[in-house]
């Protein structure tokens, strides 16, 4: 999720006592994502990978746009296999280009495809992509205690790390706020608020 959440009470489901949730979760597909991915643990590197070309995708854009397209994007990314990302052609590109069920950016589409490319440098060197992720946050979540949306932030010293290292690399749309909302989306920091019910549950 790449904007800073917003947070109010609302009920889980009906006839249930009111719950604290985050505000962006505004409809069943957010509330479905809210609830049981955003800030889980990832440690699958397709996982990781699937995350890092949606939040890339993200860049200016809603997260629910994203996740309304996400399952175009693992059709059309095929299951998020950063071996077979890396080897899309230019015919392969024009392709995702005309696929109206992704977002159709020349750029991103580009940088999708590169970013394949140095992830699979980055397993090689480091025996997984999540490895070396993990290694940023000590390999285990950060637990921040934030007590209001307005405590949480858009980017931190760890995702400006992160980011500098994965742009080293020859990696795109991975500046620090886009890194930041991947860190959080994946579980290596849990950013839902105290009072939200799901910051209990993932600590």
């Amino acid at each position: 999720m790449g904007t800073v959440p917003i947070y109010k009470k609302q009920r889980r489901k009906w006839g249930q006592s009111p719950i604290t949730r985050c505000a962006w979760a505004r409809n069943a597909l957010a509330v479905a994502y809210h609830d049981r991915e955003w800030g889980v643990p990832v440690r699958s590197d397709r996982r990781l990978f699937e995350f890092l070309i949606l939040e890339g995708a993200q860049a200016g854009l809603s997260w629910d746009t994203i996740l309304k397209k996400r399952a175009a994007y693992r059709k059309a990314y095929l299951g998020f296999d950063p071996r077979k990302v890396a080897r899309f052609d230019a015919r392969k590109k024009r392709a995702l280009l005309a696929d109206a069920g992704i977002v159709r950016n020349r750029l991103k589409i580009d940088a999708s495809v590169a970013n394949a490319k140095a992830f699979l440098e980055i397993q090689k060197a480091y025996g997984s992509f999540a490895r070396y992720a993990w290694s940023f946050v000590g390999g285990k979540p950060l637990v921040a205690r934030r007590r209001g949306a307005r405590a949480v932030p858009a980017r931190t010293e760890i995702s400006d790390a992160l980011s500098r290292d994965l742009k080293r690399r020859g990696l795109r749309f991975v500046g620090s706020t886009i890194m930041y909302a991947f860190m959080q989306a994946t579980g290596m920091v849990n950013d839902h608020t105290t009072d939200c019910f799901r910051w209990r549950e993932l600590r």
